[in-house]
């Protein structure tokens, strides 16, 4: 059972929760008080109480502002992987950068197969070494792990913060705050600069209970995103996880938990600390980096998500979210009536192919899968490898067309499993064991066949995430399960199988870390920086291209207009083989937006050339000349030769999933100037969006605008230097028409302002 609070709660002891200061106090006898020791009531205690989160306490220590009401952060180590890295140092070096101020981790997971672009993903590899050497970082070789399993082993500790490129940076299981966000915000960070957002809310997730032998996190997960991310009820906040139950879980499993808050839209999270967090930094030999984690006495959160872990079931995400959730005796007990409702939403929602899901519904009521995937950080652990493992003992996933590969988050956790013979019990199965890659997650590792599905222990089943290409006419699906049961429907030769059907002899033997396997292969350079070091820049590897100021007025074009109701960032710029182009920013460019809506990059790409020849010659072309004349027609004041001409994009909740900043990036690549959408997915989307120039308007009626409007916004660098509430814009239709509308940016920190009105955060740096 998972239950969510109307409204904010009081959590006393760490085990009572209460809805109002009155039940606090009588049925607890606590109070809240103020530093001179009066008793608060009402909005004054909760504010109060407030503060005794442990997410209030970690935010508090790393702040550099001094504001109550926002945070400027400074954060104790940086990671990147390497399909976001190399922007990331080349924004930073073009801005000034001489030395990394904090530990950055390099990790090459993501284009580690090296099998698409000939050399150039390799390249990027040793672009990220020679990095290292001369700015002074920590650079992990392919198949040594993928990102967050070496930070959790190495660079984790209980009340640190960790900043990383990759949406899923979460360490919060360990007592570590991760944050995932876009390039641009790791770029100011190595410039010594800090994080600016306002104090996020923190809701608590009460845990009581134990799951049942054969329930995963991956169940626990997913029924909690099932249970939140719709409803936006942890939208851009805190998840701290508070309650008994977390004393039942093994680090691992929480671990596990924890990476798939971000698909809940959190902002980051924190768990309470036990002897188990203990145990798991002393075996991974860093006593040090413990610290016992509780919130205060009395502790105000803002919203509570009460979890019976004892009720948890075995669970499946379907095609095409992870918030698609049922659990696995509904679906097979209602399976024709899900599937075809299933079925019927994603060939809505894919342009291209249709997928027949219910081709997967046999004659005798029971679900078949083509492929199994148990993968990464969320299901690569010792621990979901080590359950896959006992219930494959002495069993056979069968010579059928069902196949399970299984990739080990990390080298170390690998050899622990070689050697306690798990290893050897799936091999001898019929199971694949593959490198430490995160390709599974995001396409890039045994895309099935088309019409397959593949049920994957990662964190994502957007659409395409398998690797498929609709638009060329293949289409497969990914649903999201737990190891286990995973490992119980290969046992049952891909007939779709929950863990706890079966009964088995779970098996708990002893981790042991090997710090030797990465203390041979990893380099670390940090606080040795080697700055006549030379970088290594291979010929994919280019320089971002100059992007214009604001001018006073705009002029943008909707080059393309998205009425779904969420666009993720791998539809904004599609994962898989287009990584390898990550360091080219002009190639990658061509690939924006491809899979939804193919005509985007062409369409952007006229106005770009547009802008161009008026920087150059000061004419402007006639499509554009007719524009303003309809303004000028209208009484609206314009002057054409001192007004950028770009394309924009409406969506009406673009930027949800990953924290790739390519997603914006792409778009200014083109010539973009602006988002215009109804909310953004995400706060890290947001700032991308901003940090690479692109205005972030908001409209409340998306029906105003169409595919081919022109938008003029006058005044427009002055509005945002100001933050104005509104802004007043012009939509010119095709037929000349002209409609005022209202629009805004929402509020914008004062670097934010300066970073839009400079045109990107390269140019910020270099003006200011």
């Amino acid at each position: 059972m998972i239950r969510l609070h109307d409204g904010g709660v009081y959590l006393a002891r760490g085990t009572t929760i209460c809805e109002t200061t009155e039940e606090l106090y009588a049925r607890t006898g606590l109070t809240v008080r103020d530093a001179a020791g009066r008793v608060l009531s009402g909005r004054e205690a909760r504010v109060q109480a407030a503060q005794g989160t442990m997410a209030r306490r970690i935010l508090n220590a790393h702040d550099q502002s001094g504001d109550s009401d926002r945070l400027a952060l400074t954060f104790d180590s940086l990671t990147s992987h390497d399909i976001t890295y190399v922007g990331i140092i080349q924004t930073a070096r073009a801005s000034g950068l001489t030395e990394f101020p904090v530990p950055y981790l390099l990790t090459n997971c993501h284009n580690s197969l090296c099998a698409v672009g000939g050399t150039i993903n390799e390249d990027d590899h040793k672009f990220a070494l020679s990095a290292a050497h001369r700015y002074g970082g920590i650079y992990v070789p392919a198949h040594l792990g993928n990102i967050h399993s070496v930070n959790r082993e190495l660079m984790a500790a209980c009340g640190k913060m960790i900043l990383g490129s990759d949406s899923h940076t979460r360490y919060g299981a360990l007592g570590c705050m991760g944050v995932g966000e876009g390039g641009g915000e790791l770029a100011k960070q190595l410039l010594r600069r800090t994080y600016d957002f306002a104090h996020p809310p923190v809701v608590a997730v009460y845990l009581s209970g134990k799951p049942r032998p054969g329930v995963g996190p991956h169940d626990v997960a997913l029924s909690l995103v099932g249970a939140v991310y719709k409803n936006g009820y942890v939208k851009n906040k805190v998840m701290e996880f508070v309650g008994p139950g977390i004393a039942s879980l093994s680090a691992e499993y929480r671990n596990a938990i924890d990476v798939m808050t971000t698909e809940t839209t959190c902002w980051s999270s924190v768990w309470e600390t036990d002897e188990e967090i203990r145990r798991y930094y002393t075996v991974h030999g860093r006593p040090e980096a413990f610290a016992e984690l509780h919130p205060d006495e009395v502790a105000w959160y803002d919203g509570c998500i009460f979890v019976d872990l004892d009720t948890v079931e075995c669970t499946i995400a379907l095609p095409m979210h992870p918030s698609n959730t049922y659990t696995i005796r509904e679906l097979q007990e209602n399976a024709a009536d899900i599937l075809n409702e299933t079925q019927k939403a994603m060939n809505a929602q894919i342009r291209g192919a249709s997928f027949d899901l219910m081709s997967k519904l046999g004659s005798d009521g029971r679900i078949r899968a083509d492929q199994g995937e148990i993968a990464g950080c969320a299901g690569g652990t010792f621990d979901g490898i080590l359950a896959a493992a006992d219930i494959l003992r002495g069993r056979s996933i069968g010579n059928g067309a069902f196949s399970l590969s299984i990739y080990p988050g990390s080298l170390p956790a690998c050899a622990a499993l070689v050697k306690n013979g798990a290893v050897s019990d799936l091999i001898a199965a019929g199971v694949i064991l593959r490198e430490c890659f995160c390709g599974p997650c995001f396409g890039a590792g045994d895309c099935p066949a088309n019409g397959e599905l593949s049920l994957r222990h990662t964190t994502r089943n957007f659409p395409n995430r398998e690797g498929s290409k609709p638009d060329e006419g293949q289409m497969a699906a990914a649903a999201l399960m737990d190891s286990r049961s995973i490992a119980a429907t290969a046992a049952n030769g891909g007939v779709l199988t929950a863990a706890t059907d079966l009964d088995i002899d779970y098996t708990v033997p002893e981790y042991v870390f090997d710090a030797g396997i990465y203390e041979k292969r990893i380099y670390n350079g940090w606080g040795r920086p080697e700055p006549e070091h030379e970088l290594r820049l291979g010929p994919n590897i280019k320089d971002w291209p100059a992007m214009p100021a604001l001018s006073e007025d705009m002029l943008v074009k909707i080059c393309s207009y998205i009425d779904d109701p969420v666009t993720t960032t791998d539809e904004l710029i599609p994962s898989g083989e287009t990584s390898s182009y990550r360091s080219n920013p002009e190639r990658l460019s061509e690939f924006a937006l491809f899979k939804r809506d193919p005509g985007y990059a062409g369409r952007s790409k006229v106005l770009r050339s547009w802008d161009r020849e008026r920087l150059a010659t000061g004419r402007v072309p006639e499509e554009a000349a007719a524009v303003y004349a309809a303004l000028s027609a209208a009484g609206i004041a314009c002057d054409p030769a001192a007004t950028n001409l770009g394309s924009a994009i409406f969506a009406n909740m673009p930027g949800d999933g990953s924290a790739r900043e390519q997603a914006a990036s792409c778009q200014r690549v083109l010539g973009a100037g602006a988002n215009f959408a109804r909310q953004y997915a995400t706060k890290r989307y947001r700032s991308n969006c901003i940090n690479w120039g692109m205005v972030p308007f908001l409209v409340d009626d998306p029906s105003l605008l169409s595919l081919g409007d022109y938008v003029f916004v006058p005044q427009i660098r002055e509005a945002v230097l100001e933050n104005r509430a509104t802004i007043r814009a012009y939509c010119v239709k095709p037929d000349g028409r002209v409609i005022p509308f209202d629009t805004s940016t929402g509020p914008l920190t004062g670097p934010e302002r300066q970073i839009i009105a400079d045109g990107c955060l390269i140019n910020y740096y270099k003006e200011h």
